[in-house]
This record gives structure tokens, sequence and C-alpha cells, in this order.
């Protein structure tokens, strides 16, 4: 392999982010949800990932009348990344539809808290 082959294959490597797929609440207090979204996004960015953030990619969505459609495509998006990062000390049934898909997927799944501290599974299941 000559020197230029390796530093374009060094470049490539140094660019590749995975992709995250950002799972957290989103019902409810909908603008507190999109905040801690936006701030888990940050997080996974920060450790070198490219989220994909469901909370803020379809705004032109009504929640009530474009439920089905948009866990659907949460759902293609989720097929996308490389890992789902789970956020929050609770599962909500939209995300428990986005984990079982992951987990039929074999994704890998990491979980975390609030303060995006690692957490075990079990502590965020009900």
């Amino acid at each position: 392999m000559g020197k230029s082959t390796k530093r374009i294959m060094a470049e490539k490597q140094q660019a590749f982010k995975p992709l995250v797929y950002i799972c957290a609440p989103y019902r409810g207090d909908t603008e507190k949800h999109i905040h801690n979204a936006i701030r888990y996004a940050n997080f996974a960015y920060q450790k070198g990932n490219l989220p994909i953030t469901p909370h803020v990619l379809f705004p032109f969505l009504d929640e009530e009348k474009h439920r089905e459609d948009a866990m659907a495509m949460d759902i293609i998006m989720l097929g996308k990344c490389q890992e789902v990062w789970v956020f929050g000390n609770r599962i909500t049934d939209g995300m428990k539809e986005e984990l079982i898909v992951a987990k039929r997927r074999r994704q890998p799944i990491r979980y975390f808290n609030e303060e995006c501290e690692s957490v075990d599974e079990d502590s965020v299941w009900e």
C-alpha cells in the first residue's frame, strides 16, 4: 500500500462518525423534552458521534394527528444508525417501540440518565 493510499485511509478514518439515534421522552412537556434531546445530541456529538435526534427533525408534524407517521419515520432513521443511546430515567411507550425494533435488529444500545451518566438498562425500565 502506497503512502498516499495510507494517508487517504487515515483521513477517512478520522472523518468517520458513527450515527447514534437519540432515544428520549417526547410526549408531555414537549418543550422540556426537546431541550433535553438537544442536550443529549450535543453530548453524543462531543463523544465523536453524529447524533440523529427525531425530536427536532419533524416540527411540522402534529404529535396527535401524525403520531403513526412520525413513529414510522423514526423507525426508518433508527435503522440507519450504528447505535441507539437511551436517555432519561424512564422508558415511554414511543421509546419502548423504538427499543423493541433496535433489539430485534441487534443494534447496540447504551443507557444514560438525564445527566448523561452511563447507567444499567434495568435502571430505566419501570
